[in-house]
């Protein structure tokens, strides 16, 4: 049975969710430095693991390989280190324990975009992205709702349809530094 030791919501980590090509990596590295904290986007650091690319790995252990990468590894960071901003894979959130992990261990933002500007960013992310592959507009929009379900499951939702990157950091942070607040008043506030 896993102890759970209850942390201070200024020290948890913070995870970002949504479908991919949303921004979470760019937004997430806005937040991490306004934050003075490390920032880890899970994709980038299986490569460093492992010494290959996400798509060479899904083309030659297969994607049921590469999703448990992803789960051990999100799993160890939610539950073992605090004070870090960690970037999910689109997919990643789909398995349950990655859900757990981060819910327990992490404050979780999912960042939301409309199908409709998503898909103006295609031919930017298609050839980087394994899974959208050979896949139609039509499986891409099955796929992008699909997996909507799982990311309501959140502790706060911000759009970046409408405003950019830098803004989308902000307005996170702030609401971060007013939850810090009202949770512990009286805690001396160091960022």
């Amino acid at each position: 049975m896993t102890e759970y030791i209850d942390i201070s919501i200024r020290e948890k980590n913070i995870a970002f969710i949504g479908f991919m090509g949303v921004g979470k990596t760019t937004i997430g590295q806005l937040v991490a430095k306004k934050l003075y904290r490390d920032f880890i986007d899970i994709d980038q650091e299986i490569e460093r693991i492992h010494q290959m690319p996400v798509s060479l790995i899904f083309q030659e252990l297969g994607e049921t390989s590469f999703r448990k990468m992803e789960r051990e590894l999100i799993v160890s960071l939610c539950s073992g280190t605090r004070l870090k901003i960690i970037s999910l894979g689109g997919g990643a959130y789909m398995q349950e324990e990655v859900r757990k992990a981060c819910l327990s261990h992490c404050i979780v933002f999912f960042i939301d975009l409309s199908w409709e500007y998503w898909k103006e960013r295609i031919p930017l992310i298609i050839d980087s992205r394994p899974i959208l592959q050979n896949k139609s507009l039509t499986e891409i929009e099955e796929l992008f709702l699909r997996r909507q379900s799982a990311y309501s499951i959140h502790h706060s939702k911000i759009s970046s349809s409408e405003i950019d990157a830098e803004t989308c950091a902000d307005q996170i942070v702030e609401s971060l530094k007013l939850a810090w607040e009202l949770y512990h008043p009286n805690h001396d506030s160091f960022y």
